[in-house]
C-alpha cells in the first residue's frame, strides 16, 4: 500500500513519527504553512519558518524515505495581525521554489475584513504563479464560511479544479462537490472527522476529487490517519484500487498541477523497485512536469 498524505504539519512531529509513517506506506506528503502555536511578532519569523519548511524539514523527511513538499502562505489566523501582513510582499520569491506545490493554507478563521483581503491577494498570487490553492475552512460557522469561500474563489477567477477546500464534514461536502472544487478531509482522534465517518462520505459521494489527510498539528492528532483510513475503507468493502485512488492518485493529480511534485524512491529506500507514481494515468501528462 502506497500513501500520500496531502496535508500534514510535520514541524510539530518527531522523527519517530516519520519512521512509523514510512513503515505504514507513506512515501510522500505535503506540509502546509500554518501558525506556530503562538503569535508571530514580525516578518522575519515567517522567513525563518518558510526556509525551514523548504530546507530542514525536506531533509528530515528524506532521511526516513519520504518525499516532502510544502505549500506557502499567510495563514488566516495570522492575517488579522498587522505585524504579520507584510509577509504577503515576500511570498512571490517562495512560490517559485522547488517543491512548493500550492498557495496555502489560506481562507478563513474568523471571517474578518483582514482575512478577506489576505485571501483575495493570495488567490491573485495563485493565478500569477499557476499554482493550486489549499483553503482552510473556519472551525466556527463552517457552513457560512464555506459559502463565503466559494464565492470569493469564484470571483477570483481561479478554476475550481485548482482548489482544495479542506477540513470538510457532512455539512458542507456536497456544497464543495457541486462547485467543482476538490474536497479535503482531516482525520483526527477526537475532532473534525474520523475514519468511519470518512468511509460513509466516500460511500455516498464517491472517490473522485477527494483528499484525505492526517493534519497532525499542535493538538491531539495522529500522523497515521491516512493508513487507518485506508484500512477502514478496505474493511467497508472498498477495493485496493479505490484506496490507491483516494490516498495516492488523487493527491498526485491535484498537486501535480503545480509541476513541482518530486516523486519516486529516495536513494537507500524502496530498493526492491521504484514506486510507480503515475499508475492509473496515461503517461506523465497528469503531472504537468512533476518529476518521478
Amino acid at each position: 500500500m502506497r500513501l500520500f498524505d496531502p496535508h500534514i504539519h510535520m514541524t510539530s512531529r518527531t522523527t519517530d513519527d516519520y519512521a512509523a509513517m514510512y513503515a505504514s506506506g507513506v512515501r510522500a506528503l505535503v506540509e502546509p504553512a500554518f501558525w506556530s502555536g503562538q503569535p508571530r511578532t514580525n516578518v522575519g519569523s515567517f522567513i525563518d519558518y518558510f526556509d525551514s519548511l523548504l530546507g530542514w524539514e525536506r531533509f528530515r523527511a528524506a532521511q526516513f524515505g519520504i518525499r516532502h513538499h510544502a505549500t506557502i502562505a499567510l495563514n488566516p489566523k495570522e492575517a488579522n495581525d498587522p505585524r504579520c501582513v507584510p509577509i504577503l510582499e515576500e511570498l512571490p520569491r517562495y512560490l517559485i521554489k522547488e517543491g512548493v506545490v500550492a498557495v496555502g493554507e489560506i481562507g478563513y478563521d474568523s471571517m474578518t475584513a483582514a482575512e478577506d483581503e489576505a485571501f483575495s491577494r493570495q488567490l491573485e498570487l495563485a493565478l500569477e504563479f499557476s499554482l493550486p490553492v489549499m483553503v482552510h475552512t473556519p472551525h466556527r460557522e463552517k457552513l457560512a464560511g464555506t459559502y463565503r469561500t466559494l464565492d470569493v474563489v469564484r470571483e477570483s477567477g481561479v478554476a475550481p479544479g485548482m482548489v482544495v477546500v479542506d477540513h470538510l464534514n457532512e455539512t458542507n461536502v456536497e456544497l464543495v462537490k457541486n462547485a467543482g472544487a476538490w474536497m479535503g478531509f482531516s482525520i483526527y482522534p477526537d475532532t473534525k472527522m474520523d475514519e468511519q465517518r470518512m468511509v460513509a462520505i466516500l460511500a455516498r459521494y464517491g472517490t473522485e476529487r477527494v483528499l484525505v489527510n492526517s493534519a497532525a498539528d499542535w493538538g491531539r492528532s495522529d500522523p497515521l490517519k491516512t493508513f487507518s483510513t485506508a484500512n477502514a475503507m478496505l474493511a467497508a468493502g472498498f477495493t485496493s484500487d479505490d484506496v490507491d485512488q483516494v490516498l495516492w492518485r488523487n493527491p498526485v493529480e491535484f498537486y501535480g498541477q503545480s509541476g513541482q511534485l518530486i516523486l519516486g524512491p529516495i536513494p537507500g529506500f524502496d530498493e526492491a523497485g521504484p514506486l510507480d507514481a503515475t499508475a492509473g494515468f496515461e503517461g506523465n501528462s497528469i503531472l504537468r512536469g512533476a518529476r518521478a
